[in-house]
């Protein structure tokens, strides 16, 4: 019988044990705090807004059970879902709050164990490295060398803050240089959202669905904005940056960003303090997009997954899961709706060759991943 297709998911997360060790040994946000009852899950406290001491333990933060930690439920997850290979990332939020100092050691200890995982499954783990970006750029610079020596390395994941200023800020050039260098693709991915502020006084009524829903998606985009303005891709055009959530609102607003930069570069009003109009990015929005932006199809419905083709081509969407983030709603089960969502939005929205390629052929592409036909076998596209 032929092998089906491959399925690879790019985006799915997973807290190594040595990151474990490092939120166990804190007290300060981001930590694991363990509620007083007998076999419950320790819950990950990533954000000031989760550290509220006014709710009971059990009430603050996410659960972190084996789904989170554990590569044999990944793995097993992976195949009731018939996906062939993975490329597996730190969650966030990553190793921004450690000192210059502690940054890099934790890098190249997780890293490394990212790589050991992967090296044990060959051909099914794939990894996004993470980097230390506390630390001074020579010292992240540093790392991303040595990631040349972990051959299951395809890649890192960065947050949108970078060295604490955001993705425009000159202090990161070093770093563009080298990923653009080595041709190591970089996952955007957030974390911080918008200020709580926004969300208003009712917001704790809401649990985590306005940051998850809106205030993700939009720092994804003014991140990703802000590098585009500051002209990060007219000086590095063969960096590649691969965008969680389809690209946050990206494919949507891309035309009235683009409208109000036209605007900005034609009305002298428009001008700095000292009567300097703003010159803006060489290169055009849309050809950054077709240039050096892969978008993945974490976006749960049919209407995004087009909006993303639409704006990149289906040549440069990727399949991923977000897992273990979003699990079923009924225990034990083992379809995940929230999967098989963005499985129906894919095969739904394009045709049969559209879809194989963002199920799989792109991510191959893109991070030279070699698939053993045989994972194929059990990895149906039709009637997903």
């Amino acid at each position: 019988m032929a092998s089906e297709p491959p399925v690879i998911d790019i985006h799915t997360h997973i807290y190594p044990s040595s990151y474990i060790s490092l939120l166990r040994s804190r007290t300060t946000v981001p930590y694991l705090l363990y509620p007083f009852e007998k076999g419950a899950s320790p819950r990950l406290i990533i954000l000031p807004s989760d550290d509220d001491s006014s709710l009971p333990p059990e009430s603050r933060g996410r659960p972190i059970d084996p789904s989170y930690t554990d590569i044999g439920v990944k793995l097993k997850f992976m195949s009731n879902h018939h996906i062939t290979a993975s490329v597996i990332s730190l969650a966030n939020p990553w190793l921004d709050f450690l000192s210059p100092k502690e940054g890099p050691k934790w890098a190249r200890m997780i890293n490394d164990e990212l790589e050991f995982t992967c090296s044990r499954d060959q051909g099914k783990l794939w990894a996004f490295a993470t980097l230390p970006l506390s630390a001074s750029p020579l010292d992240i610079v540093t790392e991303v060398d040595r990631l040349q020596t972990l051959p299951h390395i395809r890649g890192i994941i960065l947050g949108t803050t970078g060295l604490g200023n955001g993705l425009d800020d000159p202090n990161l050039d070093s770093i563009w240089a080298a990923l653009e260098e080595k041709q190591l693709p970089i996952f955007l991915h957030p974390h911080y959202g918008l200020p709580s502020s926004l969300y208003g006084p009712r917001a704790s009524e809401y649990g985590h669905v306005l940051p998850l829903s809106l205030g993700f998606p939009m720092e994804t985009t003014i991140a990703f904005t802000r590098m585009w303005l500051s002209g990060v891709f007219d000086r590095y055009p063969k960096l590649k940056l691969l965008i969680a959530h389809s690209g946050g609102t990206i494919p949507f607003l891309a035309g009235r960003i683009d409208s109000c930069v036209k605007h900005e570069r034609h009305f002298p009003e428009h001008s700095n303090e000292y009567g300097e109009k703003s010159r803006g990015p060489e290169r055009s929005l849309d050809r950054v997009l077709f240039d050096n932006i892969w978008l993945d199809a974490v976006v749960y419905s049919e209407t995004g997954v087009r909006a993303a083709v639409d704006k990149v081509s289906y040549k440069k969407v990727l399949f991923g899961t977000d897992h273990p983030f979003f699990p079923p709603l009924e225990g034990g089960a083992e379809k995940w709706a929230s999967v098989e969502t963005n499985f129906d939005a894919v095969t739904g929205g394009q045709d049969n060759a559209g879809s194989r390629a963002i199920l799989g052929g792109n991510a191959i592409e893109l991070l030279g991943l070699e698939i053993n036909p045989g994972e194929a076998e059990n990895s149906p596209v039709e009637g997903l």
